[in-house]
Parts: structure tokens; C-alpha cells; sequence
């Protein structure tokens, strides 16, 4: 299996056609997993902590001001325990279980629209650190997974400066920071220039505004680790902007 880098938007992106056709298409290019492994960008936890491994694992409603049936969105995939083993042999550092903590929207939404039978054990595993080598570290652990059928799923934004947006529609115009810091984070990916991915709060242009928190793109990084070879361009999956922010997401084999 690939390992992917995705946005996941907000549940609006539910009501998209665009970008949850987007969604739709790419997972149906993929082989079907065994297992999925995601780490979201609105679960930051240490050490390392792996959620609920219980069939039809709830769902945290970790929004506000949306329409009231985004509330009762279910998505009742398997739980995945063999999953959560297997992760507790590859790490050798401290790995803790939260079995009553649901899937949260970075989980939820995209898997809507990727795999919306929920027939596939869901694993959610936390971020335990926003070091950039640290997290790559941890996708290193994680790669064998991914000879297992493991579909291992980092989920961001790869820009995410809600707050210094003016426009709120989802045909906004992107803000030029917006736009400079994907294309950057493009062109770097496009040469595996790794090293200036991890440096990217000095190096990349439209900071600190694309990323005043940095949640939203440390899941690349484990992503990046899981790559058979990290410097190897990703296929880009999905491009252009949503509400102004980069909806980039892509695959590494």
C-alpha cells in the first residue's frame, strides 16, 4: 500500500461535490486495505497513543456552528486490535491506548468519502511531538505496515491560517501566503528535498501564516517516513484551494 498525505478539510467538504468526488476517485485508484491507520491533525498526544480498537468506534463532533446534521454523522467501521499490536511491536518507545476516545473529524470526514461502507478496520494513532525528524522517525517504524496492506494516512491541511482569512466561501481566492507556501512545499517535494520540508518555520515562504500551529502539516512528516525512499517525488492526488487554504494531497510508494 502507499502511504498518503491528505486534507481533510472541515465536514463541509461533505457537501462539496468537487473535492469529495476528489476523495472518492483516488481511493478507488488504490488497492483495497486490510487496515487503515490515520493520523490526524486534531489529535496531538503524548507519548505516542493509539484510540479505540472497538467495533464501531464513535465519533467526536470536534467542530461548532455547522448545520445540526453534521452532529450526527456515524461512521461505524471495525475496530482494529491487531492493528494496534502490530504498531506496539514496531516502536520502541512508550505506546499507551485511550480505548474510549472516538475518531475526530481529520479521521471521519476524508474516510466518508475514501471508504464510505466503513468495512475496513480504522485505527486513530496520536501525534506525539511536532519534531519534524521525530515524526519522520516514526513513520520509518511504521513502513513495513504498509507490505501488510496497512493504508497508513497522515491527515492535514497543508495550509491551515484560518485566522487570517477574509473570505469564507469555498471558491475564495486563495491569500498569496497561501499560495507561495504550497507551491514551495510543491517544488520541495517534487526534488525529496527533505531536509527543507523539516526546516520549513525558517525556510518557507508565507510562514507563519499558513501554519501559525503547526498541527496541520506535522502528519507529513510521518507520512515522508513512510516512503520506501522519502528523496522520490509523490504522486500528487489532489491540488488547487478550498475557502483560500491548499487542499494538496498526495501518495508515496
Amino acid at each position: 500500500m502507499p502511504a498518503l498525505y491528505i486534507g481533510h478539510g472541515a465536514p463541509l467538504l461533505l457537501d462539496d461535490p468537487i473535492w469529495s468526488g476528489e476523495l472518492s476517485d483516488w481511493a478507488t485508484r488504490l488497492d483495497k486495505p486490510k487496515a487503515i491507520l490515520i493520523i490526524s491533525a486534531h489529535w496531538e498526544s503524548a507519548p505516542l497513543t493509539l484510540g479505540s480498537t472497538t467495533q464501531g468506534t464513535p465519533l467526536i463532533y470536534d467542530f461548532g456552528g455547522f448545520d445540526p446534521k453534521f452532529y450526527h454523522l456515524q461512521y461505524n467501521a471495525p475496530g482494529a486490535p491487531e492493528l494496534a499490536a502490530r504498531i506496539k511491536a514496531l516502536m520502541n518507545e512508550p505506546v499507551t491506548d485511550q480505548p474510549n476516545r472516538g475518531l475526530d473529524h481529520g479521521a471521519y470526514v476524508p474516510l466518508l468519502k475514501m471508504y464510505p461502507d466503513a468495512d475496513i478496520p480504522v485505527l486513530q494513532m496520536s501525534i506525539p511531538t511536532s519534531d519534524p525528524e521525530k515524526l519522520f522517525a516514526i513513520g520509518q517504524k511504521l513502513a513495513p505496515l504498509r507490505e501488510e496492506g496497512v493504508l497508513i494516512v497522515g491527515s492535514g491541511f497543508l495550509t491551515h491560517g484560518l485566522a487570517f482569512l477574509r473570505e469564507f466561501r469555498i471558491d475564495a481566492t486563495p491569500p498569496g501566503w497561501s499560495v507561495e507556501f504550497d507551491l514551495w512545499a510543491k517544488e520541495a517535494l517534487d526534488r525529496g528535498a527533505i531536509d527543507e520540508l523539516m526546516n520549513y518555520k525558517a525556510l518557507a515562504p508565507g510562514m507563519p501564516y499558513a501554519h501559525p500551529t503547526v498541527e496541520h502539516f506535522a502528519p507529513i512528516f510521518i507520512t515522508l517516513g513512510a516512503a520506501t525512499k522519502a528523496d522520490v517525488a509523490p504522486q500528487t492526488a489532489i491540488d488547487g484551494y478550498w475557502m483560500g487554504l491548499s487542499k494538496r494531497s498526495f501518495q508515496v510508494v
